[in-house]
């Protein structure tokens, strides 16, 4: 319904605030690990947002940035989380921390999320992973250009990981691997490749 709202903080608290924008002040709900991501009252902020509609709740959910809007989505869709434990577990992880967690199975990093349980996230884990099963990386569905990530250009695995975990966040392989061209070196660590490989996809929205 809405893609994102910008306007003026006129009040923030620990899981929403409010921005007005044209006179109309629309209560945005957060996670208190996102608040200081936000601008402080009186500042303008853009907030992505998600329109989030049950017989018992209506609400709307906003984040400072568009990676994370997609990972509190892409969070929805495992069984048995809610908005507010998505919206949690995005203010306590970023993207790229998350999507390392889920491809290298590391239910520690989901556990020190307030709320998850052992269980809880290697359930995320398993269904977040079956997303993958059936795609190819080598050239799912929406790899036009064709792009072989198995390769000697992406045959490492740091590489291969980051690739991964760009698909679970959401992208293909093909945007994936287009990304990680532009900002790969020999040095950078899985989780730097995945930070810098997603502020490059944003630059092409």
């Amino acid at each position: 319904m809405y893609a994102y709202i910008k306007g003026e903080i006129v009040h923030k608290a620990p899981e929403y605030l409010i921005l007005e924008n044209n006179g109309i002040g629309y209560k945005v709900m957060s996670s208190s690990g996102l608040m200081s991501s936000f601008p402080a009252i009186g500042e303008t902020a853009k907030a992505y947002t998600y329109y989030y509609v049950r017989e018992d709740q209506i609400s709307l959910y906003g984040f400072p940035t568009q990676e994370e809007l997609s990972m509190f989505e892409l969070l929805l869709t495992v069984s048995g989380i809610g908005p507010k434990v998505a919206c949690n577990i995005t203010g306590s992880l970023n993207p790229g921390q998350f999507a390392v967690a889920v491809v290298s199975g590391d239910t520690r990093a989901l556990t020190s999320v307030k709320g998850i349980g052992k269980k809880g996230a290697e359930r995320m884990i398993l269904e977040l992973k079956d997303k993958l099963k059936g795609r190819d990386l080598a050239g799912d569905d929406t790899n036009a250009g064709g792009v072989d990530v198995f390769t000697s250009e992406a045959s490492g695995s740091v590489t291969m990981e980051a690739v991964s975990a760009l698909m679970v966040l959401g992208y293909s392989s093909n945007e994936a691997m287009s990304a990680i061209r532009v900002v790969n070196n020999n040095d950078i660590s899985l989780e730097d490749l995945i930070r810098l490989s997603l502020k490059q996809l944003v630059k092409q929205i």
